[in-house]
């Protein structure tokens, strides 16, 4: 019954993540997952690459990861600065 109970809190902690108002940036975890996948491309080519064999991976696939890695981050980044702009301008006018 607590194992039930501990699942239910940790499924709903999850979607919490995708209501509108939340302490979680959606664009830091999707580009941290996309890295995590790009790190695992590159201790898989050098795990392959000590035991003498090729790990062909396409191009474009990589490609895709950092393009989604670099625009998710970059765009939270420039959230940060501008929200905080926007805060301080806020509280100035008050």
């Amino acid at each position: 019954m607590i194992i039930l109970k501990h699942l239910k809190q940790k499924f709903m902690a999850f979607t919490d993540m995708f209501k509108d108002k939340n302490d979680i940036n959606e664009k830091s975890v999707i580009g941290f997952m996309s890295f995590a996948v790009m790190v695992l491309f590159a201790l898989a080519d050098l795990i392959t690459g000590y035991l003498g064999k090729d790990l062909v991976v396409q191009e474009f696939i990589y490609n895709s990861f950092l393009i989604i890695t670099l625009g998710c981050f970059g765009i939270a980044g420039i959230e940060k600065i501008f929200v905080k702009k926007e805060k301080e301008d806020e509280d100035e006018e008050v």
